[in-house]
Formats: C-alpha cells, sequence, structure tokens
C-alpha cells in the first residue's frame, strides 16, 4: 500500500488514490468535512485535516430510475449506484444484505391508537441485525484499500457482522467487544472468527483501545474507525427500502434507535437523496430518535434544549443502544429538531415490556434496542408528541435471540401439568 490506513490525509485536490483501481467507490467522488465542508482524496480517512470535523462520503453526478433499482438484486446492490462501492460488487463475495420485510403493524398500531403502523424488520439479516448491511459497504471499502486484517469494535452485533463478512470474503477479522456482553451475541462472533478480544471496560473504552490499534497496526481496517465513511453509507440502504417498500414514497414519521446516532443520520440522508434525484416526490416528515434511559445523553440534550452533548456512563439492558459518547448524537439533535421529530428515552423495565409488546401483537422477537423503539413508539402516542393520524415506521434492528436474558425471567410456561384433560381444565386457559 502506498499509505497506512489509519494515517489522514492532507492532499484535497486528488480524487483517486495510488493503487485503487478506477471506480475503486463507485460514484463516490471524495470525502467531505460535515463541519467545514473541506474535501479529501477517497481512501481510508475519516477525521477532516483542517477541524477534524467527522468526514462523509461526498458524491458526483448520479442518475438512476426507479426501473433501474427494481431491476437489481434482492438486496443491498439494488442501490449500488447510490452507495461508494464498485459497479461488479455483486461479484465480490460478501454476506449479500437487506430488502428486509417491512410489515404492516396492524395488531401493534391498534393496540397503540396508531391508524397506520409498519415495521422494518431488519432482524432476518445474514447475521441478524442491521449491522450486515454497513459491514458490506465497509468491506467493500477495506477490499479496494487492501486491508489485511478486518476488524471493529462493538456492543456486539457489529461484531457478529464483521466476524461473518470477513470469514465470507476469506479476510483475516478481530473484533473487540465489552467483557460484560451478553453471552449469545458473544458465541455469535465466536463461530465465525477465532480473535474475538472481550475487553474490560465500556464500549467507549472498547472504541478508544480501537482507534489506537488503528493508529499503531498498517493493514487493518476498522469498520467504524478508519473506514467509518464508507460503513456508515450503509445505513442508507434502510431508508432506500423503506421508501421502495411503501410504493416510493416517505413515511410521515418514523421512529429510530439511536446508539451513535449514524443509522437515524443516514436513514434522514436517504430521504434527502431520493427526493433530490426524483424518485419520490418531496414532502415533510419527522424523525424520533429512541435511547434507553441508562444511556440517553442525545435524549438528554434534546430535553434541555442544547446542542451539546454531555457523554455518560452506560447502564442499561440494551446493550446494543449502550454508546456514551455518540459520534453523531449532535447531527442526531439537528435532524429531530429540524423534522419536528424529538429524541425520547425510557426505562430497563419499559425496554422489557417493549419486547413483549411487539412479539406478541406481530410475532416479532425483538433485541432490546428495538424494545426501546417500541417502547418510545408508545409513550411517544401517550404524551402527544408523535401524531398517530399520521402513517409511522419504527425500525426492528436486531433478532430477540441475542439478548433472551432481558425477558426469560419475565417469560414461561403459564402452568406445569399432568398429561390429563381435567388437568388442562383447571389451569383456566381453555
Amino acid at each position: 500500500m502506498s499509505a497506512t490506513l489509519s494515517e489522514v490525509t492532507q492532499d484535497a485536490d486528488t480524487t483517486t488514490r495510488p493503487g485503487l483501481r478506477e471506480g475503486a467507490f463507485g460514484n463516490a467522488r471524495a470525502l467531505s468535512c460535515r463541519e467545514c465542508g473541506h474535501e479529501v482524496e477517497l481512501g481510508p480517512f475519516y477525521a477532516c485535516p483542517e477541524c477534524f470535523g467527522p468526514l462523509e462520503v461526498a458524491y458526483g453526478e448520479r442518475a438512476v430510475s426507479r426501473e433501474e433499482i427494481e431491476a437489481g438484486p434482492r438486496n443491498i446492490w439494488r442501490y449500488k449506484a447510490l452507495l461508494p462501492v464498485p459497479t461488479d460488487i455483486e461479484s465480490s463475495p460478501n454476506t449479500e444484505p437487506g430488502f428486509t420485510r417491512l410489515l404492516r403493524a396492524h395488531n401493534l398500531g391498534r393496540e397503540l391508537g396508531i391508524e397506520t403502523l409498519w415495521v422494518k424488520d431488519d432482524s432476518t439479516n445474514p447475521t441478524n441485525s442491521f449491522k450486515d448491511r454497513v459491514v458490506a459497504c465497509a468491506l467493500s471499502a477495506a477490499r479496494e484499500l487492501h486491508a489485511k486484517v478486518f476488524a471493529c469494535p462493538s456492543t456486539g452485533n457489529l461484531a457478529n457482522a464483521v466476524a461473518a463478512a470477513g470469514a465470507r470474503a476469506g479476510i483475516k477479522t478481530v473484533v473487540f467487544i465489552p467483557a460484560d456482553l451478553e453471552k449469545p451475541k458473544q458465541v455469535n462472533s465466536a463461530v465465525y472468527t477465532d480473535s474475538l478480544v472481550a475487553v474490560n471496560g465500556s464500549y467507549d473504552d472498547v472504541n478508544r483501545l480501537a482507534s489506537e490499534i488503528a493508529g499503531e497496526e498498517d493493514g487493518w481496517a476498522f469498520v467504524n474507525v478508519n473506514v467509518r465513511p464508507y460503513y456508515a453509507e450503509g445505513s442508507k440502504t434502510l431508508g432506500f427500502e423503506i421508501a421502495e417498500q411503501l410504493g416510493w414514497r416517505l413515511p410521515d414519521q418514523i421512529v429510530i434507535p439511536v446508539a451513535s446516532g449514524s443509522q437515524l443520520t443516514k436513514v434522514h440522508k436517504a430521504f434527502q437523496e431520493l427526493i433530490a434525484l426524483g424518485l419520490v416526490e418531496d414532502k415533510p416528515y419527522r424523525v424520533f430518535g429512541a435511547q434507553a434511559a441508562g444511556c440517553s445523553p442525545v435524549s438528554t440534550a434534546y430535553k434541555a434544549g442544547v446542542d451539546a452533548i454531555r457523554p455518560v456512563k452506560p447502564d442499561t439492558i440494551a446493550k446494543s443502544l449502550a454508546i456514551g459518547n455518540p459520534a453523531d448524537g449532535i447531527y442526531v439533535l439537528d435532524i429531530c429538531r429540524q423534522t419536528g421529530g424529538a429524541v425520547e428515552d425510557v426505562t430497563d423495565d419499559e425496554v422489557r415490556a417493549g419486547i413483549l409488546l411487539l412479539a406478541r401483537n406481530e410475532g416479532i422477537f425483538t433485541e432490546t434496542a428495538g424494545g426501546t423503539t417500541t417502547a418510545v413508539l408508545k409513550k411517544l402516542v401517550e404524551t402527544g408528541q408523535l401524531d398517530p393520524s399520521l402513517e409511522t415506521v419504527i425500525i426492528n434492528t436486531g433478532m430477540g435471540l441475542k439478548t433472551l436474558d432481558a425477558v426469560a425471567d419475565q417469560v414461561g410456561a403459564a402452568a406445569t401439568i399432568d398429561p390429563s384433560y381435567t388437568a388442562f381444565a383447571a389451569t383456566g386457559i381453555a
């Protein structure tokens, strides 16, 4: 490689790095700073050399029709013209995530008094969470940058996705997790890689370690550190799919869980891109963020009416949302305020109740992040912050089998009986 995967460039005038093949990042033309607008060349860079603000992918001319998208594969690569990936992305071994179901939630809507409610169910992705989307885009970038190790710090779902994608692609994977992570998520990573590293500390401690390693080790692609701009773009596919599955229109309201905040900001970005490309009608929509009270720095800032996010020490069962210093928190605040939405939080008991509410009304077993989102939806209706007469979408980001402990002591056999009708009748279940 002509440069390590950990350096931050000072050059701003070129869009093709030595060693990159033509079209390595598709229609992407540069990386642009969210804060000052300064642009740098496409490469393994994530911090602006001028102001140290976050970089994100900027695109050149793009033109794609609904028909072209609909003719594509039934995964995220149907949107490849709108992502930083090469046109031949389908030929590279990957987990092919996406195009998950959008379910009309009649029962839950009736329970909560919402006229039209949909659940975007990403628990059916290859490793049972939305992280397969972002990892697929990060893997493409790592491959094009000739990385020798594919890695991540994670609260669980990302580690699962990185380990599986690395195995599929035949690249060495190393994943870092908090040592107290739910056991099922640890197992779900360790089956794919023999390089699972448990770290004594919170996710923020794990993330700091990953950043240090990224700065010291040549050829390591940390999906949410030094290839983060490409990784984050994968979340846009949630927004693309929701619009397409609704018949190429945007919902009136959407509720999205907030950990780092990247998913919420990218779904909003997806909606804006679809409007700009003429693929959907321009219309107002409201974006709501959902957090657990035990790690709610963005919700706290929203309610206080401030712009700064004060980091917190996470203490919640919703470990996949337990990021005490969310990188995109300030952008979440901006989007929710600008669209007329809000950021709300719920207690761990409400998270558990949210898991059961979604499962027993719609047959969807969600993990704690989805329990948080469902519980926040309920709270938003009860507090009058969300309009129940408007079409609403909530995102379920992961499978409940990964967080069984959250509800294990709240569910079980209604009765234990002898094998006779008399014994059954005595239960009163009939």
